[in-house]
């Protein structure tokens, strides 16, 4: 029974997700809603910050959704290792003791998201079915 819902809920778990990953980014380069310090120009956390921004609505519309969700996916698994695993082989490996469970948790679910893509109601979408009818278009003249 809830099959006949699977790939509106995907699209709200993309869009919800997009939005939490956008938000992010809005705490990083602008400060908004944030205690930490913004970043300096240009550092790793301020690319970190654009790449959360631009992908995270890119997720939302579903716009070349499976390019962003990858380099989301990627972006989280190296802050991940490199801010709260940090190749620690102590009981600090393990996400819920090194507070890194958000960052692994977003970098799974955007690599699933870069698996499937925008599905629906998405702008990827549209230019699936553009050119689907374009196709169609071209087996009829021939």
């Amino acid at each position: 029974m809830l099959r006949l819902y699977e790939d509106k809920v995907y699209a709200i778990l993309r869009m919800v997700g997009g939005f939490m990953f956008a938000f992010h980014g809005v705490q990083i380069l602008f400060g908004f809603l944030s205690t930490m310090p913004r970043p300096s120009f240009g550092s790793q956390i301020w690319v970190g910050g654009i790449i959360e921004l631009a992908c995270g609505i890119l997720i939302i519309l579903g716009f070349l959704t499976r390019w962003a969700a990858f380099l989301s996916s990627g972006t989280m698994a190296v802050a991940y290792v490199q801010f709260h695993w940090k190749f620690q082989l102590s009981t600090a490996a393990f996400p819920a003791i090194n507070q890194g469970e958000l960052a692994l948790l977003y970098s799974f679910l955007f690599l699933y998201i870069s698996c499937r893509g925008g599905v629906v109601w998405c702008l990827d979408k549209m230019e699936i079915d553009e050119k689907a009818h374009l196709m169609k278009l071209d087996q009829l003249r021939d």
